[in-house]
């Protein structure tokens, strides 16, 4: 159980660490002009895929040392 919280706990905080790194990018220049909802979804699945390519290695870190 508490290897549960941990993990949940280590993937929240990657999340909102990953959310506010994010908001350091101007995806403006990347984007097509109008397309805000796909430009969301991107948004959405860099934070994801950021906050646990980040938790996984913290949580190897932890487990492996």
């Amino acid at each position: 159980m508490t290897q549960f919280l941990l993990r949940t706990a280590v993937y929240l905080v990657c999340f909102v660490m990953a959310w506010y790194a994010m908001s350091g990018v101007n995806f403006e220049k990347f984007l097509k002009p109008g397309h805000v909802g796909q430009a969301w979804m991107l948004y959405l699945f860099c934070v994801c895929a950021l906050a646990y390519l980040a938790g996984s290695f913290l949580l190897a870190f932890i487990y492996l040392h």
